[in-house]
This record gives C-alpha cells, sequence and structure tokens, in this order.
C-alpha cells in the first residue's frame, strides 16, 4: 500500500512539474512604462483604454502596475526611466513612450504609434518657477513670449498634431505690465528637455531678443535635474513638465515649484518593439 501512495505521489510531483515547465516556458510579452508616478499612470490609463489591462478605478493619475486588477494577457511589465525607453524599445514587445522622447528618437506619434492618449489639457506642459517668482519681470516676459500667437502657430506647422498648443488666448509675444527696458541686456535662463520644448524655446528667444533680452536655454534629457537647479534657484525656469507630474515631484522631494502657463500637450503612445501590430497582444 505504501509503495502504491509513493507511486501516486511521485506520478502527481511529476505531472506537476511538466505543467510547471510549461507554463514557465510560454513566452510572455513584455510591455516598457515609464517609472515616474504620473507618466505610469498614462501608460497604464492608455492601455486599460485599449482593454490590454483593468486598473483599480480608485487609482487614478497616480496608477502603478500594482494597481492592474486583470491581466488577461499575461503580460510582463519593465517600469523604465521615461528617457531611456526609446533606448529599449528593440528588446521589449511595445513600450508606452512620452511623445517628447518619442520625437527625439526619430518616431512620429502620429505614425509610429499603435495606439495614443487623447490631448487632455490635464497633462499641459508648463513654464515652472520657484515659488515667490510668479509674478517678476522676468517670468512674465518668458510667459508672455512662449503664449505668444508665434509659438501657437510654429507648434501647429512643426508637430502637425503630435504636439498640441493649449494657449487658449494667445498674445504678441510681449506683457504690457513689463519693464522691458530695464530687462533689456538681461539673460533669462530656463531647463528645458530638448524635444520639442528647447525648438519651442527657440521661438521665445527671437521674441525675446526684440527687447534685448538674451534666453539661455540650457537642455537637459532628464527629468529631476531640472526641477533641482530651478528649486535651488540657479536656474530661473523650466519647460519640461506636465502640472500632475510637479505636483508629485512637489509631495515627494519638498521643493516650492510652481505652474506660471500651461504651453502645450504631448499625447502619450504605445509603440510596437519586436511586436508591428496590436493583434498579438490582443490574441495573447
Amino acid at each position: 500500500m505504501k509503495k502504491l501512495i509513493s507511486t501516486l505521489l511521485a506520478a502527481a510531483v511529476a505531472a506537476t512539474a511538466v505543467f510547471s515547465l510549461a507554463a514557465c516556458s510560454k513566452d510572455t510579452l513584455t510591455i516598457a512604462v515609464p517609472n515616474d508616478t504620473t507618466n505610469e499612470a498614462r501608460a497604464l490609463l492608455l492601455l486599460e483604454e485599449q482593454g490590454i489591462i483593468e486598473l483599480d478605478d480608485a487609482a487614478g493619475i497616480t496608477a502603478t502596475i500594482r494597481d492592474i486588477t486583470s491581466n488577461p494577457h499575461n503580460i510582463t511589465f519593465k517600469e523604465v526611466e521615461a528617457a531611456q525607453i526609446p533606448n529599449i524599445l528593440q528588446d521589449v514587445d511595445y513600450a508606452v513612450i512620452n511623445s517628447n522622447y518619442a520625437i527625439n528618437a526619430g518616431l512620429n506619434p502620429l505614425t509610429d504609434a499603435l495606439a495614443i492618449e487623447g490631448s487632455s489639457s490635464a497633462y499641459s506642459n508648463v513654464l515652472t518657477v520657484k515659488e515667490g517668482n510668479e509674478s517678476t519681470d522676468k517670468t512674465k516676459a518668458l510667459a508672455a513670449a512662449l503664449e505668444s500667437q508665434q509659438v501657437v502657430d510654429f507648434i501647429n506647422q512643426k508637430y502637425n498634431g503630435s504636439v498640441v498648443s493649449t494657449v487658449e488666448n494667445p498674445t504678441d509675444g510681449f506683457d504690457a505690465s513689463v519693464n522691458y527696458d530695464a530687462l533689456a541686456g538681461q539673460t533669462i535662463t530656463v531647463a528645458a528637455s530638448p524635444t520639442p520644448h528647447a525648438e519651442i524655446l527657440a521661438v521665445a528667444k527671437e521674441i525675446l531678443a526684440q527687447r534685448n533680452i538674451t534666453l539661455d536655454v540650457i537642455d537637459y534629457n532628464d527629468y529631476i535635474i531640472p526641477n533641482n537647479v530651478v528649486e535651488s534657484g540657479e536656474v530661473d525656469a523650466n519647460y519640461f513638465q506636465h502640472k500632475p507630474y510637479l505636483d508629485d515631484f512637489n509631495a515627494q522631494n519638498g521643493t516650492h515649484l510652481v505652474s506660471v502657463a500651461a504651453i502645450h500637450v504631448e499625447p502619450i503612445g504605445l509603440y510596437g518593439g519586436k511586436q508591428t501590430t496590436l493583434d498579438t497582444i490582443k490574441n495573447a
């Protein structure tokens, strides 16, 4: 009897081992998503819109992979620094990429993305300064230049919908309350990511140059340093982030940064890496 039980147990263990091996050997699809709180949430919400996953309704714009309540396609998620995702696109099946990094990597969000979020103004990229500097002439002059009709036209023509202006009442480039004569000969420094922010700031630079004001744009391919240099006072302003990210950064780091103007929105997109269509994931 003992021998029979041992034989049956051995057979059961062997069957379990075979099942486990089969389960482990089955290929799973991998999706890379940004690892910062608000952009990870945007990525996951986009995947939910596509019917790929389901999220806890309470998670909202702070959702992470831990808030996934249904993963029917058995997706493996790879959380990666947003700026680095284009560099690993070929190593994953799919990736959700912020449009600024997608454009900088030679991707066209309108033609290359397999899915793209709507251009919600909730994620407008903002001009940011340290609290207390909202009403300085430097800040107002830069904000007026970025909110100009020239910048709106540049965004519309240059990006053709992959970057969308959110300026509702464009200016002529100047603020009547600013003492431009006193600013003449001075330099305004602004930290920005290369695409599209530095490109947009080049238009603002031309506007400010008309009043003999120099705009010094410092490029950062990073989400942390641009806020730190404004908080420290090393740089006057930055232009690279959306408002939810700014609010989360202040909460996490005890910084005192404020938005002074909303300029544009960059819809986040789902791109194919090893896979070229969504058929693979939806049939998984």
